[in-house]
């Protein structure tokens, strides 16, 4: 069998003994919060206001697309997250469907996307830590307070964006139930806040704001600094901000009850999410000048400094400050899922599926503690988070695409969720994600395409000789 088309069976378990198991320990509130953890962070708390810099008032329509492609995606998730409830979301999709190359080249992009959104989290959660201490009078040096790469003055090393994600990382280290309990409650801490910020600036709304609705226009416009500007171009790097559901799908062997746990968990939090972006992003442009709040590195705090609300902006900022995290932790966890089921079938070396006592894969967790900590230290936000969608949006095509294949040759199989008119909902989503992926920067695209070009070249020296199924 070629290396190219081999695939793994859609009912065929992977080999999950001893230290290569992992524990069903989750259930589907753990798993819609580690959805929602996920979702709602440094997309709604840190670029409301770079999205709104990018597309003016239209900020909120930016939202509505992306929000509306990953609902295409998320039903996409959902049958084949419960098809095959296997660690490893996308990546084991594309071995069923498409064959092993294809599915090299999605983990790859996974491995992209899950370890630079825990640096763009941690660097956006560092922003509010740097507000938050500032309004203390503690100040840090410009040398620790941006990386080499963000164009600041000074800069040298993200020293808080560093400390948190290994903190994560240790978090995670200490076993996944424990971290899913806490998951759990920062999250409904981080929507009260949420709530309390549209309920503070609601009587502040002013609709004269909204006037000219797309100042920049739909697509097309190029910036100052030569970066294209308006509602796809915003829409485009918010669609950062939507993404999270699949991390669900990576803990699919740990949900006690899969077909049950994982479409709640990815449904649901989609559906809360959605609600609560487009709330709190038309209360942000109607409670303060979009051309103001999109300077902000922390914009959600400073409409409520402009509002006169200090104790508030200084209870958000704690709030982002502690809750932030939640996200970094749900992407950790999802990368070192990745990870382990690429290297449970020998894609990788498999030395690194090795699990814990504690039912965590240690080795990959650390390496992606590390990792993720040094991108965070030195790059800036935008560059992070465009370069995280271009993985995403490629493992949303791939998810898309197997779940139409294996509709059309295995029929048969048993669906606990089926997604609904998918010969539309499919090919909607594919289109939609190709569209965001070409509204990218081409700084990204190219970025996205010398990753993959040094993966596919790791793949041909190396993966496909060591590959489980390179013995069958």
């Amino acid at each position: 069998m070629s290396f190219i088309t081999r695939r793994r069976a859609v009912d065929q378990r992977p080999a999950t003994q001893g230290e290569h198991e992992l524990r069903a320990t989750l259930r589907w509130p753990h798993l819609m919060a580690l959805g929602v953890g996920a979702i709602v962070g440094t997309g709604i708390y840190t670029l409301t206001g770079v999205g709104a810099g990018l597309a003016g008032p239209g900020v909120i329509l930016s939202f509505a697309i992306a929000g509306g492609v990953c609902t295409l995606a998320a039903l996409c998730y959902a049958e084949m997250a419960t098809l095959m409830p296997h660690a490893g979301s996308a990546y084991s999709y594309s071995y069923a469907g498409m064959g092993e190359m294809v599915a090299w080249i999605i983990g790859w992009s996974l491995i992209l996307e899950y370890t630079v959104v825990c640096s763009a989290v941690a660097v956006g959660w560092s922003g509010y830590a740097q507000g938050f201490l500032a309004a203390r009078g503690m100040d840090l040096p410009p040398g620790l307070a941006a990386g080499l790469l963000a164009g600041q003055a000074g800069g040298l090393v993200n020293l808080p964006a560093v400390l948190i994600t290994l903190a994560v990382a240790g978090m995670l280290l200490v076993g996944l139930r424990e971290s899913a309990n806490l998951n759990l409650g920062l999250v409904v801490l981080k929507i009260a806040a949420l709530a309390a910020f549209v309920a503070l600036t609601l009587p502040a709304f002013d609709p004269e704001r909204f006037t000219p609705f797309l100042p920049f226009g739909f697509s097309g416009q190029v910036g100052p600094d030569g970066a294209p500007r308006g509602v796809m171009a915003a829409a485009a790097l918010i669609f950062f901000a939507f993404y999270g559901f699949d991390a669900i799908s990576t803990a699919a062997e740990e949900a006690e009850n899969p077909g049950r746990d994982l479409t709640r968990g990815i449904i649901g939090s989609m559906a809360a999410c959605a609600v609560i972006y487009m709330a709190v992003a038309a209360v942000a442009v109607g409670g303060s000048p979009w051309q103001v709040f999109s300077e902000s590195g922390e914009p959600l705090a400073f409409i409520l400094r402009s509002g006169g609300h200090d104790l508030a902006a200084v209870l958000i900022a704690a709030v982002a400050v502690v809750a932030l995290p939640t996200v970094i932790l749900a992407f950790m966890f999802g990368q070192s899922r990745v990870f382990f089921a690429m290297a449970r079938d020998g894609l990788l070396p498999r030395a690194l599926a090795r699990i814990s006592p504690r039912g965590a894969p240690v080795r990959v967790t650390v390496f992606t503690g590390l990792l993720a900590a040094v991108i965070a230290g030195a790059a800036p936000l935008k560059l992070i988070a465009e370069l995280a969608n271009a993985g995403t949006l490629a493992a949303f095509v791939a998810t898309a695409v197997s779940m139409m294949i294996l509709r059309v040759q295995r029929p048969d199989l048993p669906r606990p969720f089926r997604t609904p008119l998918w010969w539309i909902v499919g090919p909607l989503a594919i289109a939609g994600c190709l569209y965001l992926f070409w509204s990218l920067p081409a700084l990204t695209r190219w970025l996205f395409l010398g990753w993959n070009l040094v993966g596919l070249t790791v793949y041909l020296l190396w993966s496909r000789r060591h590959s489980v199924l390179a013995g069958r």
